[in-house]
């Protein structure tokens, strides 16, 4: 999850001071005069939404839309229900001691739970913050629940940040959780408090506590589908070697023979004919839990589609036909010098590439074994080590991008450097020289947008040169001036 990024430091030293220059900065917007200072992106973003939703920022009030037996029906039927032990475990106790509330929505805002010390409880209810009532943005404006929901990261918002006035006393940190299968919004994670008990890691706690609750809806799923496909599988079986496979409920590919699929197949209710993204057509037929996919006609010859995303500070992801296959850093290493090898390398080669002077052919051999069986002998082939697919590398899109001088497109694709962590000799070489290409393309474009696109990378972000040219060409009316300056002026 990404975090959005976090007030000034004064909040911490004095948080009253800082409330009282934030009623200062959401007086003057609200107003349209200059003010002291411009709020958060994040915040300015959310205002704008929740007044063209027409949240009153004086008067409003979170509606009360559910009583309790129908808060009851939705909370035992809510896919967070079977979670709520592990939330209470991570943050009840830690709201109590911190006089905060912690709070679970459902993905409109709707608050479902809401636990937390007697007196607390009593605080919430003074000013709505309580099971039955939602919190989304267009219901009662910027607030860290229903901010979170609507931009799917993180949030923390304090005091006059709330576009609501009666909120202003008030602290809140919120992350959303998804659904591990279909990646849709189930609904948010909350701890609200007082300003002045308002705590750096609160945010940070949250955040760990919603991947701990997704974690474990992710656990659970498994054990549905191996259930899943221990029921079906005789199915599968049946069709003798005919390519096919076993879809769940959402149709994700739990077990296939006979074919390579993309990670989810398309599924209708009650089944029917469904095209593949590669043209194929498949008949899927429903069963008690998930489907049984038939191909319509026989897959003949398949080239996979090998998708490498490796230019980036975060993890490299790997996806062959759509499906995410998770690699070590080695094997994204090994797939890394084939695409950069489209003829193939030999075992002495790769290991020289790989390992250095160092490198045993025999450790390759063995590295390659295992690649093939994840990835599928006909995407990995030896004699000499290739890559049989069509592959689509964003390190190769950049490269291309450099050679044809096209300086937009290789920021573009330029997220990060190439595998960050690799150690490995012929890598190493790759990412150093394709980010001194890239800086260069960018510093020698003269286009603000392309070296701010090179500046947000790790690659750019100190770099004194990129700086000072983005100063020189950014208008002087452009918001991003004032960000670069500051940077500057923290590393001078």
């Amino acid at each position: 999850m990404d975090v959005a990024p976090a007030p000034e430091p004064e909040l911490l030293r004095d948080p009253e001071s800082y409330a009282r220059l934030l009623r200062h900065v959401r007086e003057a917007v609200l107003a349209g005069v200059p003010g002291p200072r411009s709020p958060r992106s994040l915040v300015s973003d959310s205002w704008s939404r929740s007044l063209a939703a027409r949240v009153d920022p004086d008067d409003g009030e979170a509606p009360f839309v559910h009583d309790a037996a129908a808060l009851a029906a939705l909370r035992e039927a809510h896919p967070l229900a079977p979670v709520l032990p592990v939330l209470r475990q991570m943050l009840v106790s830690i709201a109590d001691d911190a006089e905060h509330l912690m709070i679970v929505t459902d993905a409109d805002g709707l608050i479902l739970w809401r636990e937390g010390a007697a007196g607390q409880l009593v605080r919430g209810d003074r000013v709505g913050l309580t099971e039955g009532t939602r919190w989304s943005e267009a219901a009662i404006g910027t607030n860290a629940m229903g901010t979170a929901l609507a931009t799917g990261e993180p949030v923390q918002i304090y005091s006059a940040e709330h576009l609501v006035r009666r909120y202003h006393s008030w602290t809140c940190a919120a992350a959303p959780v998804r659904d591990p299968e279909t990646g849709v919004l189930l609904g948010s994670i909350d701890v609200s408090g007082p300003l002045r008990t308002v705590h750096p890691a609160m945010l940070s706690l949250v955040t760990a506590t919603a991947q701990l609750a997704e974690g474990q809806l992710r656990a659970q799923l498994a054990v549905r589908d191996e259930r899943l496909r221990r029921v079906n599988m005789p199915h599968l079986e049946a069709l003798r070697g005919r390519p096919g496979a076993l879809l769940s409920a959402a149709g994700r590919v739990l077990a296939a023979q006979a074919c390579t699929l993309p990670s989810t197949v398309d599924v209708r209710r009650g089944g029917g004919t469904v095209a593949l993204p590669d043209g194929r057509l498949a008949t899927v037929e429903p069963l008690a839990e998930g489907y049984l996919l038939r191909l319509s006609s026989p897959s003949g010859p398949h080239r996979a589609r090998l998708r490498l995303e490796y230019l980036s500070d975060g993890a490299h992801t790997t996806t062959v036909d759509g499906r995410e296959v998770p690699l070590t850093l080695r094997h994204a290493e090994i797939l890394t010098l084939l695409a950069l090898h489209p003829n193939g390398l030999s075992a002495d080669r790769l290991a020289l590439q790989l390992y250095g002077e160092t490198g045993n052919p025999v450790t390759v051999r063995a590295e390659i074994h295992r690649l093939r069986t994840q990835l599928g002998a006909s995407v990995v082939q030896t004699r000499p080590y290739r890559l049989a697919a069509d592959v689509d590398a964003d390190f190769l899109r950049a490269r291309a991008a450099v050679r044809s001088g096209t300086p937009a497109d290789a920021t573009r694709v330029f997220r990060g450097p190439l595998l960050p962590e690799s150690e490995a000799p012929a890598v190493r070489e790759e990412r150093e020289t394709l980010t001194a290409q890239v800086r260069q393309v960018a510093l020698n474009s003269g286009d603000p947008a392309v070296l701010w696109s090179f500046w947000e990378t790790s690659c750019g972000a100190d770099d004194f040169a990129v700086l000072d040219t983005l100063l020189r060409t950014l208008p002087a009316a452009d918001p991003r001036r004032a960000a670069v300056a500051a940077h500057r002026a923290r590393l001078a």
